[in-house]
């Protein structure tokens, strides 16, 4: 399946240990999804092996996340996920997250998770580096 303004998507499984006693997934578990999504995507861009120590040497940690829970999801539906970049800063950058069901296409949740760029010693905000920045904002369906 496509959607339009994103290049990448991955699939999942919805299982049973991810439903509650209302028999849906549970609110939780869609921000364990985006970090699975997360993971494929960033495995996808290929930005470890092209940047390698000025990828592996960058740390985002979760600033805020917004989530519009539309439709649920049941036991045994394939998530089909869809990741693009929205919007790079000066030290966070903003993902877009839209599940689906993907056998019928059906938009069930939204995600926007603004993560952010930290020095790990201290914690504390850390500019993107200039190539990272680079190879970002080249990637097809940033915005």
């Amino acid at each position: 399946m496509t959607r339009p303004d994103f290049a990448f998507s991955t699939r999942f499984k919805v299982r049973y240990a991810e439903i509650d006693g209302q028999k849906v997934v549970f609110n939780s578990r869609y921000l364990e999804y985006a970090d699975v999504a997360a993971t494929d995507f960033w495995d996808w861009t290929g930005i470890g092996a092209a940047l390698g120590a000025a990828w592996t040497e960058t740390e985002f940690h979760v600033r805020h996340t917004a989530i519009d829970y539309l439709k649920p999801f049941v036991w045994g539906d394939t998530i089909e996920a869809f990741v693009r970049i929205t919007r790079i800063g000066s030290s966070s950058l903003t993902q877009r997250f839209e599940l689906c069901h993907a056998e019928t296409g059906a938009l069930h949740t939204t995600i926007d998770m603004t993560i952010v760029n930290v020095d790990l010693p201290t914690g504390t905000p850390r500019a993107i580096a200039d190539d990272v920045r680079a190879y970002l904002e080249a990637l097809p369906a940033t915005s």
